[in-house]
């Protein structure tokens, strides 16, 4: 097994062709002779943390839930309120 280093700049640019120019790792590892277990690596330590995008999906999520019900519960207010005020206004109409 060879203990082959390559630049950070090498990796960039390896990565770089899998991610933003469409290739595949097989043909990315074959044209610059690299194993594609290495690809792989390289492109999995550059992708964004799906843990991280979950947890701000959640966030998100939870911010939107908690409006939600603040709206709701004044929309239920607004509702008792023109009950009551319609129940008024029918006693008067009497």
């Amino acid at each position: 097994m060879s203990s082959q280093r390559y630049s950070p700049e090498f990796k960039d640019e390896a990565v770089r062709q899998i991610v933003e120019r469409g290739y595949s790792v097989a043909e990315v590892s074959e044209r610059l002779g690299v194993s594609s277990h290495s690809l792989y690596k390289w492109v999995k330590a550059v992708a964004p943390d799906k843990t991280e995008q979950n947890t701000a999906e959640l966030v998100e999520a939870k911010s939107e839930v908690l409006r939600l019900r603040a709206q709701l519960r004044r929309t239920e207010e607004e509702r008792d309120i023109l009950k009551k005020a319609a129940r008024y206004f029918a006693k008067e109409s009497e």
